[in-house]
């Protein structure tokens, strides 16, 4: 067994070989990238680079099987639990929803490991033992889903669960087809795959509840704008990191601005025809308050680490108002 030592000096002869190989490959690039390497590029740099240590190779595998958009999980998950919360009102039939859970939480995996099998992402399972590895993921989050997915719709039990998919999986085909158009459509192509994430919130209800009604499309409402406005907050917070002032950030930022003032309008409109609890409306003021604020407060260094706990912050508190504002309407 090798020493600490020699692991050590192996994993910085390997670096050393990594920073050659990208040396290389930035000399190479064209003025139209930027000087800016892909994560294919990086992916390919690994591998020429030879061996590496066996906490290099982990955390490679690591990155062919677990999804990379950390904020995806929120916006699967945040819908879930309003949707599950506001159903508890009428009903406390929990297993149908755990079984919900752990099936929504396996397709979503699922697709890392299979883009990485199928070589259609930046990260491919380039040897012999990643494809296998990868396999064997893709092999027991199928089976989960598989199963969970036959208890819930076993004997025609919650037929709507096949509109609700069918609905996201349209999502998910848009969000593909409008990402390969280029970076213009990036937004757009991100609100299309949060339609997707979002339908857990309905589905959510409609499993405990076995009503697919206004509620249901109210939690789906609520759930898409809340994720949007979060979307492009972070997406604003980004890309106007060094913008100061408030004419300037509303030149940068005025699309935020519209869109903060569509959502009010929407809820406005929802709370007044009781689509839902105008004490609702309540869930979104926070929201409301930090998409303003941004535009008036003193400049400071972003850290993304700390915007996205922020954002974290934001979505517990929504999932509480939220719920607690059906509670109280009943």
């Amino acid at each position: 067994m090798a020493t600490q030592t020699e692991l050590t000096q192996d994993h910085e002869n390997w670096t050393v070989r990594v920073t050659q190989v990208l040396g290389s490959s930035r000399r190479g690039l064209d003025s139209s990238t930027g000087g800016k390497l892909s994560l294919g590029e990086v992916k390919v740099a690994f591998h020429e680079a030879g061996p590496a240590t066996e906490p290099a190779r982990r955390e490679g595998r690591r990155a062919l099987i677990l999804p990379r958009e950390h904020g995806a999980w929120g916006l699967l998950l945040v819908p879930m639990v309003t949707g599950a919360g506001v159903a508890f009102r009428e009903s406390h039939h929990i297993v149908p929803v755990v079984l919900l859970l752990v099936a929504a939480l396996a397709l979503f995996w699922l697709r890392t490991p299979v883009e990485s099998l199928l070589g259609t992402s930046a990260m491919r399972a380039q040897t012999k033992d990643e494809r296998k590895t990868v396999a064997v993921v893709v092999a027991g989050l199928g089976t989960v889903s598989a199963l969970t997915l036959g208890t819930l719709l076993w004997a025609g039990h919650n037929p709507f669960l096949w509109l609700i998919g069918v609905a996201a999986g349209a999502a998910f085909v848009g969000q593909a087809l409008l990402k390969k158009m280029g970076r213009s459509t990036r937004m757009l192509s991100e609100i299309v795959g949060t339609m997707g994430l979002t339908a857990s919130g309905p589905a959510a209800y409609y499993v405990m509840t076995g009503k697919f009604g206004v509620t249901a499309w109210a939690i789906w409402m609520a759930n898409l704008l809340f994720a949007g406005d979060q979307i492009h907050y972070v997406q604003l917070r980004i890309h106007t990191a060094r913008v100061e002032g408030f004419r300037a950030k509303l030149t940068r930022g005025w699309r935020f601005a519209a869109g903060q003032l569509l959502m009010t309008a929407v809820l406005t409109v929802a709370c007044l025809s009781r689509v839902m609890p105008p004490v609702a409306s309540i869930a979104f003021s926070p929201l409301l308050f930090r998409g303003w604020f941004y535009f008036i407060q003193k400049p400071k260094p972003l850290v993304v680490r700390k915007l996205g706990w922020n954002e974290l912050s934001h979505a517990v508190a929504f999932c509480v108002l939220f719920i607690t504002a059906f509670a109280l309407a009943k």
